[in-house]
Order: C-alpha cells, then structure tokens, then sequence
C-alpha cells in the first residue's frame, strides 16, 4: 500500500467528526474513526477506485455516515485534503490544494 498523510485541516475534521459522533451516542464515534480507517486503506489499495471531483482529485464514500473522504495522489503518496461532510458547503476545501 501506498504511503498517506491528512492535511492538517482534514484531521481537525476528522477528529471533530470523531467526537461528535462519540457525544451523540458511546461508541459512534470510534465505529466512525473505525469507517474512515477502513476508506483509507481502501484508497491507498486502489488510489483510483474513488470518484473524480476535477482535476487529480478524488472521493470516497464512508460507509454508514455522510461523509466523503477527498483526497489526491502526488507521486507515490495519497494526500487526504478533507473529511467533507456532504451538507457542508461543496469544494470549501479546495484551497487546500493549492
């Protein structure tokens, strides 16, 4: 599997996602954190298995939860630019690729 690494933004989300989660009902948050974990082994498997969303970027689905992992593969890595919400604002994280 290829190397990867969440852009700092995206791991704030990531985590605040956890914990919302966690809040709402014990154990939501780590079967959330458990999902993201899962998708992102899947996309480090199969780096062009997700949806394209422009130019060299790419979703994931998170199974069970409505969130979408969006991420890019640059050289040999796979950079996870956000942990997007689907009612969130669309594309609010594309200054992240810059």
């Amino acid at each position: 599997m290829i190397p990867y690494a969440f852009h700092p933004e995206a791991a704030a989300e990531f985590e605040e996602a956890s914990a919302f989660y966690e809040v709402r009902m014990v154990g939501l948050g780590k079967s959330f954190a458990a999902e993201v974990e899962r998708a992102v082994s899947h996309i480090r498997e199969f780096p062009d298995a997700g949806s394209p969303g422009g130019i060299s970027i790419r979703g994931a689905l998170i199974p069970r939860f409505p969130y979408s992992l969006v991420y890019r593969v640059v050289g040999d890595d796979v950079q996870i630019i956000a942990v997007s919400h689907h009612r969130r604002r669309p594309g609010y994280w594309r200054h992240r690729t810059e």
